[in-house]
């Protein structure tokens, strides 16, 4: 089978030497390791810390989170702005708002036509909107729009009600198997991705999954306990709450290596026998032809909130793995996501599926 890659990074910076210390990991997809190497360039222009320097912002900058409350993008869009404002970074009004539609084509549209060239406007990004433009569900993509930084990596994750129809992996696969129409899988545009790759190692056709689309790990949750999803797919930080609180339960991960605790028991697809591992990236980007002064200023507010103990916290609680870049960095790291998205979306033939 054809592989693709994602290279991870994740970096740790000192605060006090001001230089980086970077472990790559690579995610692979498929039963062959071929590595994807990330060129690493300095950003062309020293963003500005906030507050130094010029008078933005001159009013509130709105944060939007293109999908419903409860899902990846909105719950890094508040756990960024408590971060930024509960360590005074920014202390402008940051009013976080959710714009669903078309797993986040519908804002990434406006962002690119409507907001373009304005500087009070910034939003969550994903793997998410690569695959819907891979799938040719949307004229665009991240890479496309004004890309300010990438904030970390979180691995995907295939939950099932507690009582549900499946207590474990192997049932799952065996459904699959005997008729997977009957197997409704609740996934927003970037989970289809990870499932279809593992459907096909699972010697399933992709294109005979029943995916059922939702904008986030909210809507997909309530899919499973109304009974309208027999499991569900996202990155695990959409569903922690309630598998905490025991209303559903994990089957698999993505992962390349098993979670930490307490999810330390949940077996990986590649321990599982299917080779599939991959992370969603998430970060944030700003309108088309975005001022550069608004561009350098959250460059280095985000820079900021990253090293904080705020946001180290939420990325702890989370197990998200920090991939942090701005400017060209940032740009190559999507970049290559992108043609990792388009190769696993070839192999899977979900280009030609609804």
């Amino acid at each position: 089978m054809r592989s693709t890659t994602i290279t991870r990074t994740r970096t740790a910076a000192s605060a006090k030497t001001g230089q980086a210390k970077t472990r790559k990991r690579a995610a692979t997809i498929g039963a062959v390791l071929a590595s994807v190497a990330l060129v690493a360039t300095a950003c062309g222009n020293k963003a500005q810390p906030p507050g130094e320097g010029g008078d933005y912002p001159k009013g509130p900058v709105s944060v939007t989170a293109p999908a419903e409350p409860g899902s990846g993008w909105d719950t890094t869009a508040r756990a960024l702005v408590e971060a930024l404002q509960k360590e005074d970074i920014v202390s402008t009004p940051l009013p976080v708002q959710n714009k669903p539609g078309g797993t986040g084509c519908s804002w990434l549209t406006s962002m690119m036509q409507q907001e373009k060239g304005k500087d009070d406007q910034i939003a969550i990004t994903s793997l998410a909107s690569q695959t819907m433009k891979a799938r040719k569900l949307c004229k665009f993509g991240p890479e496309d729009a004004t890309l300010i930084a990438t904030l970390y990596v979180e691995d995907f994750m295939v939950v099932t009600p507690k009582d549900g129809d499946f207590k474990d992996l192997d049932s799952l696969v065996k459904a699959l198997k005997d008729d997977p129409q009957k197997v409704t899988v609740a996934a927003a545009g970037d989970d289809t991705l990870p499932f279809a790759l593992f459907a096909k190692e699972a010697g399933v056709d992709p294109a005979d999954i029943n995916f059922v689309n939702y904008d986030g790990g909210g809507e997909q949750t309530t899919a499973m306990l109304n009974g309208d999803a027999k499991v569900a797919i996202a990155g695990m930080s959409e569903f922690r709450s309630v598998i905490e609180a025991g209303d559903i339960e994990p089957l698999v991960t993505f992962a390349q290596e098993p979670l930490a605790a307490p999810f330390d028991k949940v077996p990986t697809a590649k321990d599982s026998g299917y080779d599939v591992t991959l992370g969603n990236w998430r970060g944030v980007y700003g309108p088309a032809e975005m001022p550069q002064e608004a561009v350098d200023f959250w460059a280095t507010a985000l820079e900021d909130v990253s090293k904080s103990d705020a946001w180290q916290e939420t990325v702890k609680n989370n197990q998200w793995a920090t991939e942090f870049h701005t400017g060209d960095e940032a740009q190559a790291y999507v970049d290559d996501a992108a043609k990792t998205v388009e190769e696993g979306v070839k192999e899977t033939d979900l280009g030609n599926s609804k």
